[in-house]
């Protein structure tokens, strides 16, 4: 298993269509008032045959340039878990998209359901990566965005998805997973496998030994590819998600929240992308 109103219209594109959803909160913004808002709304990403039922966030102080941040969801689908991470992402200046990866907004009532959804993409890795360039695709429309600053998050299930991205010359300046899978999938490629790479991991976990993660380092090394390797201490799966815990004892599974593993990797990834981003 691998885990888990200020409307602003974007306007001529033709692979996607804003929706009505929306929703905006109060936030700093960099200057420290309270005058920004939060804007969160429900966007469709056609992506090959596929409606991704996305939801884009960002901070209505449009003025900065936003580099833009995808995030890919464990592998329960775009839960309200995806949605509250584009919020804080959207806080922190970035314009965030929580991608629906599997398209129709599909959400996974339990592991079997997950595993039937995710395995296409772990057979075929091009797929994910093809859907993650669309959604980036739109996120360049939005008159705001940072074209020259990109980069995708994912967690369980979406971590494998970027790490497998990064490999496959994923136009991204970098790709941070967490708690995502590290056995199989796609070999990195000299020249091709260039995006920056930060593994947040859980010493812990259950799902990913010691061997996958050897072997992944290896592999990167061997080809030169730009990566930094994070261990937390007593962290399992799943652990940055609050929900864990209780999603582990109703479904038998090895995976707990822990809170402290979950602020040091959310710290690593705020400096990670300080590095890549120029300090933006």
């Amino acid at each position: 298993m691998k885990m888990i109103r200020f409307g602003f219209v974007l306007t001529a594109v033709a692979f996607f269509t804003a929706c009505n959803d929306s929703s905006s909160t109060t936030a700093q913004d960099k200057s420290g008032s309270d005058s920004a808002t939060i804007i969160e709304q429900a966007i469709d990403i056609k992506a090959d045959t596929a409606t991704l039922k996305s939801v884009v966030a960002y901070s209505s102080d449009t003025i900065h340039k936003k580099p833009i941040v995808l995030i890919v969801p464990e592998w329960w689908g775009l839960t309200d878990y995806v949605k509250t991470r584009a919020k804080q992402l959207a806080e922190l200046g970035y314009l965030a998209i929580g991608v629906d990866m599997y398209g129709d907004g599909k959400i996974a009532a339990d592991p079997a359901a997950a595993q039937a959804y995710a395995t296409p993409f772990y057979a075929n890795p091009a797929m994910a990566e093809k859907r993650l360039e669309a959604a980036l695709a739109v996120a360049k429309q939005y008159s705001f965005a940072d074209t020259a600053n990109t980069a995708a998050i994912g967690y369980c299930f979406g971590g494998s998805m970027v790490l497998n991205g990064a490999k496959l010359g994923l136009a991204v300046k970098g790709v941070v997973s967490f708690h995502g899978g590290l056995a199989g999938g796609v070999v990195p490629q000299k020249g091709k496998t260039t995006a920056q790479v930060l593994l947040c991991h859980g010493e812990d976990d259950k799902f990913v030994s010691k061997q996958d993660v050897e072997t992944f380092k290896k592999q990167m090394d061997s080809v030169g590819a730009p990566f930094t390797f994070k261990s937390y201490p007593g962290a399992t799966h799943a652990f940055t998600n609050p929900e864990a815990t209780e999603i582990g004892k109703k479904f038998n599974l090895p995976i707990a929240y822990n809170a402290v593993a979950d602020s040091a990797s959310w710290q690593d990834m705020r400096t990670f992308f300080g590095a890549i981003f120029n300090g933006k």
